[in-house]
């Protein structure tokens, strides 16, 4: 945009499941199979880059699964109050799961644990 210098972006983007197989034998709920043994997780990123007040923000959120799942992540990219030269990064997610019967907690579970090892990456 022009008249605010912000640089909008918006993709798909594909990831492999990473759903435990055991998981995916274990559930035996009609929808619920077919869906979680995709072979591929779609996830919709959108971007805005302010280049004149030197922030990111992003949005992330899966597109797969959203009958029974609702994944979603926002970052925030700064710079830091304390010296111009470092970056004060936030970030928050939500996970919800339903209609997966018994498994809706053990399946918010490992999405939980996997949303984690990725934000320690």
């Amino acid at each position: 945009d022009l008249s605010t210098g912000i640089i909008y972006r918006r993709r798909i983007a594909t990831c492999q499941n990473v759903i435990p197989e055991i998981l995916r034998k274990v559930t035996s709920w009609g929808n619920l199979v077919s869906v979680l043994k995709v072979p591929n997780i779609y996830l919709e990123e959108e971007s805005w880059l302010n280049l004149q007040e030197r922030n990111m923000s992003m949005r992330t959120r899966c597109l797969t699964w959203t009958q029974f799942a609702s994944l979603s992540e926002e970052s925030a990219f700064r710079e830091s109050l304390e010296n111009p030269d470092w970056t004060d990064f936030t970030q928050k997610g939500r996970i919800s799961v339903t209609g997966a019967g018994l498994l809706n907690c053990v399946l918010e579970a490992f999405a939980r644990s996997f949303l984690k090892q990725g934000v320690k990456k």
